[in-house]
């Protein structure tokens, strides 16, 4: 077992230098994937130092390298406690907002309508009971509740994923040469192309079709046969190299129960809108083997903080997505990520988002922190009743609405704000309203006292 020592300054008492010890997880020689079980959380351990006594230095050096020796840590967590150790989270008090987030949870797990999505076979073995939430901030903080080890398809919340990679790979323009940027205005899985006869945009099942035909030309001419070659890497990057799978019984369904997707497939092949040298059934085979990866709520929710901090992995520090991939990823799931529900979604919690009819919930809070919920009960538009409820219960709590912090907004939570800050004024620079107050009275003291 590998173990390295890091020194770290302490922000508010620079005078104290802390020695951490990291044990390397994996064995030299071991191939095992790092997954939550074998990589423990180490935001429990982060929150230990945020709170630690630095009165006594000898005291909390002792005390820090017992506590981290004794949790096996990935070398990678370093950049978790460094930003734990110089107190530069981006939500300063995380235990706060997570009990927020499990009322919350619980309040959603009192929903008990919807229905699971039966008409791929694999989807319907799954019980309507379960429901978990799992988020992670783009500094690495981490918290779950419920059912958030359990592997489930993403369906349609590979979606964005499968775009963000096309357009990291092909670039932009290349990309909406096939396929266009608006909300179609119906259902997902209409025959439908807009007014230049391309698919109204990557979120429905024909603009993914055709997204799929764009990345399975470029894996051709890079020499990839199969879903590992790329899609698959970019997601296991995506996710901290956290647990991505793929499950070959729903692949399987997918293909015995795709006859809509297949019609789709020939409509699009009809209206010429695959790329030259594109096999049109190929295409079908690499979507639906892409809607049936495997993820679970704790993986899911790096991949969506991997979307909120730019395309770097807040858990490895990589850079896995250009902005390009991401600023256009998640203005399309803004406008198209929630099936027929995306206007009402934007309107009522604007944020970006996809869901799934496995029941997942893809959510982005830009700059601030990724989420994944899942609960396989859907809506009549295909949406998860709990994770809509969920959302919506976030949003009226947090100020993480795109407009909620418009000028004079100051009646939601603000969970990035420390908590001896005041809020901020627009008409102060970035100023707190108490220091921009006490700074006018001293201007004009010292104005009246010139005359």
């Amino acid at each position: 077992m590998q173990r390295s020592t890091y020194t770290i300054q302490l922000s508010w008492h620079p005078n104290i230098l802390v020695e951490v010890s990291l044990n390397e997880t994996v064995p030299p020689g071991n191939t095992a994937p790092k997954t939550r079980s074998n990589v423990p959380n180490v935001s429990d351990l982060a929150a230990e130092i945020l709170k630690a006594d630095i009165s006594k230095p000898g005291a909390i050096k002792k005390k820090m390298i017992c506590m981290v020796s004794r949790c096996r840590c990935a070398g990678n967590n370093i950049m978790l406690l460094t930003k734990a150790f110089r107190k530069k989270f981006i939500i300063p008090n995380f235990e706060e907002m997570t009990q927020n987030i499990d009322r919350m949870y619980d309040s959603a797990q009192q929903q008990e309508s919807g229905q699971v999505a039966n008409y791929i076979p694999q989807l319907a073995k799954f019980s309507p009971d379960l429901w978990g939430v799992s988020l992670c901030t783009i500094d690495g903080q981490r918290h779950s509740v419920g059912d958030t080890k359990v592997p489930f398809c993403l369906q349609s919340c590979v979606k964005p994923l499968e775009y963000a990679v096309a357009v990291h790979e092909c670039g932009s323009e290349h990309v909406h040469r096939f396929v266009g940027k608006e909300p179609s205005g119906f259902k997902f899985n209409k025959l439908s192309l807009n007014d230049e006869d391309k698919p109204h945009n990557p979120m429905v099942n024909a603009g993914a079709i055709v997204i799929s035909s764009l990345i399975k030309v470029k894996q051709r001419h890079l020499g990839y046969r199969y879903i590992d070659g790329t899609v698959m890497e970019y997601l296991k990057r995506l996710s901290g190299d956290e647990y991505v799978g793929f499950s070959n019984a729903t692949f399987q369904s997918e293909r015995e129960t795709g006859d809509r997707n297949y019609a789709i497939g020939y409509y699009l092949k009809e209206k010429k809108c695959f790329p030259d040298n594109a096999d049109m059934t190929g295409a079908l085979d690499f979507y639906f083997q892409l809607c049936s990866i495997e993820v679970t709520c704790e993986s899911g929710s790096v991949m969506a903080a991997t979307l909120a901090n730019g395309g770097i992995c807040p858990i490895t520090g990589e850079r896995v997505l250009s902005s390009e991939a991401v600023r256009n990823t998640l203005s399309l799931m803004h406008s198209c990520g929630m099936y027929d529900f995306s206007g009402q979604f934007a309107f009522h919690v604007g944020l970006p988002a996809k869901s799934g009819v496995s029941g997942a919930v893809l959510l982005v809070v830009p700059n601030v922190m990724g989420m994944m919920c899942w609960s396989p009960p859907l809506d009549r538009l295909g949406n998860s009743v709990r994770g809509i409820h969920f959302c919506q219960d976030l949003l009226s709590h947090f100020n993480f609405h795109n407009y909620d912090n418009l000028r004079h907004f100051t009646k939601k939570h603000d969970p990035r704000r420390r908590s001896d800050e005041e809020p901020v004024s627009s008409h102060t620079g970035g100023m707190s309203c108490k220091k921009a107050n006490k700074q006018l009275s001293l201007l004009f003291k010292t104005r009246l006292c010139s005359y």
